[in-house]
């Protein structure tokens, strides 16, 4: 089954080519399209081994962008914490564009990590919004974790946000510990979090 992880834009402007390229490197970045218009990229090692392939859908309703956005709402609700959840759906619709990163096989070889979290980077930040990842939730706009979609099995430190009278609170858990767990999902910063 495919990986993916998403940049939920609220700009619409092209991103330039070759300043992805530039942040890419010493990875290769191709396209079929000529100039910034892509819709399509490849992210691939020097040796040809591809790391990630980048779809960018316009959301528009009856298209792919429009339906994808609402398969993501709509999975939103069956998620906690309840605060997180409503946040999103309030902001979901205004998302205008979506870049989906379908992660292969390079990733994991050659540090292929390095030159996608570069180029997720760059996207994001021209891009604007929040990010969602398969198995892990959405983000905040400044790319903590609001909302719990981790396995049972998920361990290790991350960074988590929790909406309290309208503002993000920042914080770093370990995903793994119980405690941090349960009061995340009932909607308050844990014991022992350390705060951003």
């Amino acid at each position: 089954m495919a990986y993916y992880i998403r940049v939920l834009g609220k700009k619409l402007d092209n991103i330039p080519l070759d300043k992805l390229r530039q942040v890419s490197q010493p990875a290769v970045l191709h396209s079929e399209e000529a100039g910034d218009a892509w819709e399509q990229l490849t992210l691939s090692h020097k040796s040809g081994r591809e790391i990630a392939i980048i779809e960018k859908t316009l959301v528009e309703e009856g298209q792919l962008g429009g339906d994808e956005l609402a398969e993501l709402m709509d999975e939103v609700s069956d998620y906690k914490p309840e605060s997180a959840a409503s946040w999103l759906r309030q902001y979901l619709p205004g998302v205008r564009v979506i870049y989906a990163f379908q992660l292969l096989g390079g990733t994991d070889a050659e540090d292929g990590w390095t030159p996608l979290h570069r180029l997720y980077n760059s996207v994001w930040k021209h891009a604007g919004g929040i990010l969602q990842s398969d198995g892990e939730g959405f983000s905040n706009e400044e790319g903590c974790t609001i909302l719990w979609q981790f396995s049972e099995d998920a361990a290790g430190k991350w960074n988590m946000g929790l909406l309290k009278d309208g503002l993000w609170v920042n914080f770093e858990i370990d995903l793994g510990n119980k405690k941090h767990r349960k009061a995340f999902l009932s909607g308050q910063v844990p014991d022992g979090a350390r705060m951003l």
